[in-house]
């Protein structure tokens, strides 16, 4: 039994309801479209059909800004298709290639504050098809990208799911460079957190390791190293975790309401109103397992609400 069965329950009994595709595949750009940041998990909506110029002659479907700021490209196949995939990150290579475009873009929707923030460490390339076929799961992984494969139904009138059929959070490193960016003397060196763990004393890169496993082991979610932290996510990041190397602790930032903690001086903190590198509202600061311990309700209340 594969994929995922939608039964109607009448008076104690099921009935299998059909799943089918849209008439139109711009039906379901539309749709998406206009409920992005709900149906793509805080991805906010930038531009349909953006053209990319008389030289490479294409037009990417949807572009889009998710919460940790990293550029996110949509295609749409109204049907199983083998070419989704390729041809989002045939566009990909395109859009960073052409980071001033985008962010550009982002400073006329966004302002720009938000232009400045575009973190191109972890472009995302984001396909939506009926199906795939298992040359598209293989061809993903081997990618080195940053890559979503979503399956979708329509289920009558009023009911669309989607299904997450393979993510992938893309290797590290320059391949998500473009030669033209590498070879600007004035790029700044960014530090990740890898970077930071190589200057940190071995507890704290152990309890880190420790905090990595646990919240990994916490249920369905994956971890993506971006340029200022490591997110957590399900369909939206539950835990963004940075090290801090000159005070020798990790700051997690949750998916959970301050108002509904009780705040305990250099342990928890409310950053609604402070300017933080990381998505979430609650400030978690571990240098220790017995903090880590304390904190684990937390993690498991912000992985609750990243649904």
């Amino acid at each position: 039994m594969a994929g995922l069965q939608v039964f109607r329950v009448a008076g104690g009994d099921v009935r299998r309801v059909e799943g089918a595709t849209v008439e139109f595949e711009r039906d379901l750009q539309r749709l998406v479209e206009a409920n992005m940041e709900e149906m793509l998990g805080g991805v906010r909506f930038m531009a349909s059909e953006y053209s990319t110029g008389p030289v490479h002659r294409g037009r990417i479907d949807s572009l889009g800004l998710d919460e940790d700021g990293s550029p996110v490209l949509v295609e749409y196949k109204r049907t199983s298709s083998q070419s989704v995939l390729s041809q989002g990150l045939f566009y990909l290579a395109w859009l960073i290639e052409n980071r001033g475009e985008f962010e550009a873009l982002v400073e006329q929707r966004l302002g720009p504050e938000a232009a400045k923030q575009v973190d191109w460490s972890r472009p995302r390339v984001i396909c939506i098809a009926a199906d795939y076929a298992r040359y598209d799961l293989v061809a993903a992984g081997m990618s080195h990208h940053r890559v979503d494969l979503v399956v979708y139904r329509r289920y009558g009138d009023d009911l669309v799911t989607l299904d997450l059929a393979a993510s992938v959070a893309g290797g590290c490193g320059s391949s998500t460079v473009g030669q033209s960016e590498r070879m600007r003397p004035s790029s700044p060196v960014r530090r990740t957190v890898s970077d930071a763990l190589t200057q940190v004393r071995s507890e704290l890169r152990e309890l880190y390791e420790e905090l990595d496993a646990r919240l990994l082991d916490l249920g369905e979610g994956h971890s993506v190293e971006l340029q200022h932290y490591v997110a957590y996510r399900r369909r939206r990041n539950f835990a963004c975790v940075r090290v801090l190397a000159r005070e020798q602790a990790l700051v997690v930032f949750l998916r959970v309401d301050p108002a509904t903690v009780q705040l305990v001086p250099g342990w928890t903190r409310d950053v609604r109103k402070i300017g933080h590198l990381g998505t979430g509202e609650l400030e978690v600061r571990i240098a220790s397992v017995e903090d880590l311990d304390r904190s684990m309700s937390l993690l498991r209340t912000s992985y609750a609400a990243a649904t």
